[in-house]
């Protein structure tokens, strides 16, 4: 088959061109674009492979350089099978390809939701600065243009987890000596590419989703005529004292307005290109400043951590064999041009340093029990996953200094570090985690005993050993949750290095404090979120078996990496119910922290309604949280109170929660409170009902929210409830004052829960 050759810069297929060929890479590069940004293909990959279930192109082909490659008609599916057929060795080739393209595109995914989700925080921090600015120049403060119509970003739709790790295992099992066995069918070989092709076409709906929410934002700030948000900032600046601190800050923040934005295809304009310029004119009069900012954090470097890794594996003893092997995966990470790189050498490399690195955690943890003053290096690694200071950056080792020397021990506001949780468990404070198949360390051992791999003796003797306890969260908790919390888990490597930065570490870092914010945030609307029914067994006799409600808040536990993810891990400790929940995040956290704890509650209020409900949590003859919501989504179709476009966003709501019904809930939980506690009404009257029933908002948000006529049915039929809930609890309010006793604090406090408005 003859070959073409073209030139650099050639556009070989635009998006929204017919899909008629699929074009092999013989020599050169090409780049592929997609919403959002590009990537390269070279030398045997396929250009187009992702498309073949689309009848046109969803990404461009442009020649990065001189390019020489074979083209394949694609006149269908069937004829695509035929090739296949003919060319035994092309399924290989195009499997491969795919698998590398897609790789890329979920990792772009994760990238991209979360810049998604800083764009609105900044927005309302930019519009909250202009404003404030404008009144302190007393300058007049003009609408937004814009502004009104923008909205939080909420994950619509995210790939699943797995999918990344699937095709990236995919990619080493092609390239093995496995790959001609698996290729001999080539109808297995068709299969796995179209299925590929619709998961790339996901991926890029993603991205493209993205791209929009982008472009939106970007219009706010980035107007044709000039009358945006970054010309009234702008114009702020240009009247304000260079020197002053508040022109510095200022600066910075039009700065990071342009890098923010830089490469959204609204400011593509000239009128766009010559305010940056213009700003950029600036940047360059205070670059010196910059580059002795930069001197000033390598000066500040602190001197312990010179050479960190040797001090760490000093720390560590001679006893731990691997520490030579560390040492050396740990220089090669450090000259790896891009540590986030999928090819086979770097991947390897991070699943090596990966293993390791849990087995020095291990040991470290061990020795830094004995130790009577632990080093900081080792500090930094117990608390954050660090071990380098080249591969952390300057910048960050200060940082990171500065807080591994004011950390403490202390989980009382039921916020952990990892190490400090580790600790609490040695001490007996706390129980072992349950792993991934809901087996905690009692049921674990009593398994043993039953297979007869250990006696009861030795079972009684392991409970009660702080090591072996805390040996059981290092295996089965440590290495799946810390990668989980991390999100972008093809690329994952638990050594703290500046490439995993994406956002200021300081604005960043999860505090006791920033937690009990965001918690008190989602009380403030859904005050019963962690409330569990139970009996006041102090005062039984006074309260008969009259219920009341207790709050258990859950357990923080901060994980040492960088990353995005927030992780539900159990709703209660072992089988005790009224017992704290245990969520994951990382100690540094680069999505919104109210919006992760949001959607963890909801996680949250599922699973315990799950476990509290048993067997029957979706029978709707027994009715609670789950079994109405899961009777609502079941059955949507045959609801008469959804109209059709109702059913249809049900539907649409279902497939982008992956036919998940606890997504769904979550999601929907996740709207509840953002919206529909501040009266902006977004979900069905059925899902409303539903989490009204069980999840009612505090009494001065149903004030204010009782004359919206969309509210008021649910209003008054919980207030009615209430009623009859208050009725009960003064008349046995009455009985013990009548009997010449003192009214418990516990039903004190059921009153004012009962009437929505309860304290601690």
């Amino acid at each position: 088959m003859a070959s073409t050759e073209v030139e650099k810069g050639t556009v070989i297929a635009k998006v929204g061109y017919p899909m008629t060929h699929l074009r092999l890479v013989l020599s050169g590069t090409v780049d592929a674009s997609y919403p959002g940004g590009s990537f390269v293909l070279r030398k045997g990959d396929v250009l187009g492979i992702c498309e073949i279930c689309n009848e046109v192109h969803f990404l461009g082909y442009t020649a990065a350089e001189k390019v020489t490659y074979i083209e394949y008609p694609l006149r269908s599916l069937e004829h695509l099978g035929d090739l296949l057929r003919e060319q035994g060795d092309m399924s290989r080739v195009f499997l491969l390809s795919l698998f590398r393209q897609i790789t890329f595109l979920l990792g772009q995914c994760s990238n991209s939701e979360l810049h998604c989700s800083d764009l609105y925080r900044n927005l309302v921090k930019d519009v909250g600065l202009y404003t404030s600015l404008s009144s302190q120049l007393r300058q007049k403060v003009e609408t937004v243009r814009g502004y009104e119509e923008c909205s939080s970003y909420l994950v619509e739709e995210a790939p699943d987890l797995w999918l990344g790790d699937y095709y990236a295992g995919l990619v080493k099992l092609y390239s093995g000596a496995m790959a001609p066995s698996l290729v001999a069918d080539p109808s297995v070989s068709l299969g796995m590419i179209r299925k590929g092709s619709l998961d790339a076409r996901k991926a890029y709906q993603i991205l493209d989703g993205h791209e929009q929410y982008r472009q939106q934002m970007a219009g706010v700030y980035f107007a044709e005529d000039g009358e945006d948000l970054f010309g009234e900032l702008s114009s702020l600046y240009y009247h304000m004292d260079h020197s002053s601190s508040d022109a510095k800050d200022l600066f910075g923040e039009l700065t990071r307005i342009t890098e923010q934005y830089d490469k959204v295809a609204n400011l593509e304009l000239p009128v766009h290109m010559e305010r940056i310029r213009e700003l950029n004119s600036n940047v360059k009069k205070t670059a010196s400043g910059a580059e002795e900012s930069e001197k000033d954090y390598n000066s500040a470097m602190p001197i312990e951590l010179v050479n960190s890794l040797n001090e760490i594996l000093i720390f560590a003893g001679s006893d731990w064999e691997d520490s030579e092997s560390f040492r050396r995966n740990v220089s090669n990470l450090r000259q790896l041009k891009d540590i986030e790189a999928m090819d086979d050498e770097t991947v390897t490399l991070r699943k090596k340093v990966t293993q390791e690195f849990y087995g020095l955690y291990s040991v470290l943890f061990i020795k830094s029990l004995k130790a009577k003053e632990i080093p900081l290096p080792v500090k930094m690694f117990l608390y954050f996953g660090y071990c380098d200071e080249e591969l952390a950056g300057a910048e960050n080792c200060v940082r990171l200094a500065n807080l591994a020397r004011t950390m403490k021990a202390d989980g009382s506001a039921g916020v952990y570090t990892f190490y400090d949780w580790l600790l609490a468990i040695y001490q007996g404070k706390k129980n072992p985690s349950r792993d991934e198949f809901e087996v905690d360390y009692a049921d674990y051992l009593h398994k043993q005993v039953i297979g007869g791999t250990i006696t009861a003796e030795e079972q009684k003797a392991l409970a009660a050993n702080p090591m072996s306890r805390v040996g059981y969260e290092l295996k089965n908790l440590f290495p799946m949750v810390n990668r989980m919390t991390f999100g972008r888990i093809t690329t994952f490597c638990p050594v703290f290095c500046k490439q995993h930065v994406l956002k200021d570490l300081e604005s960043t870092y999860v505090t006791a404090k920033a937690i009990g914010t965001a918690i008190e945030k989602i009380k403030s609307i859904d005050f019963s979120a962690y409330y569990r029914e139970s009996l006041d067994r102090e005062n039984a006799e006074l309260m008969s078996k009259e219920p009341i409600h207790l709050e258990y808040l859950p357990d923080i536990i901060l994980m040492p990496n960088v990353g995005v993810r927030g992780v539900m891990w159990q709703e209660i400790e072992g089988k005790v119910r009224n017992s704290p929940g245990r969520m994951m995040l990382s100690v540094f956290h680069m999505e919104d922290l109210q919006n992760t704890m949001i959607r963890l509650t909801g996680e949250f209020r599922w699973e315990l309604c799950k476990r509290v409900q048993g067997a029957r949590w979706n029978d709707v003859t027994d009715r609670s949280l789950t079994s109405e919501y899961f009777d609502y989504v079941q059955f949507y179709r045959k609801n008469h109170d959804l109209s059709n476009e109702a059913k249809e966003k049900v539907k649409n709501a279902l497939q982008r929660a992956k036919n998940s019904y606890k997504e769904m809930f979550v999601r929907d939980y996740l709207i509840w409170v953002l919206f529909e506690g501040a009266g902006s009404p977004r979900l069905n009257k059925v899902a409303k009902n539903i989490l009204f029933t069980y999840i009612p908002f505090r009494k001065d948000i149903c004030d204010k929210l009782v004359t919206n006529p969309l509210y008021t049915e649910q209003i008054e039929r919980y207030r009615f409830k209430e009623a009859q809930h208050m009725h009960r609890l003064e008349t046995l309010s009455k009985k013990i004052i009548n009997s010449g006793k003192q009214v418990p604090e516990t039903l004190k406090r059921e009153m004012l829960y009962a009437q929505g408005t309860p304290v601690k």
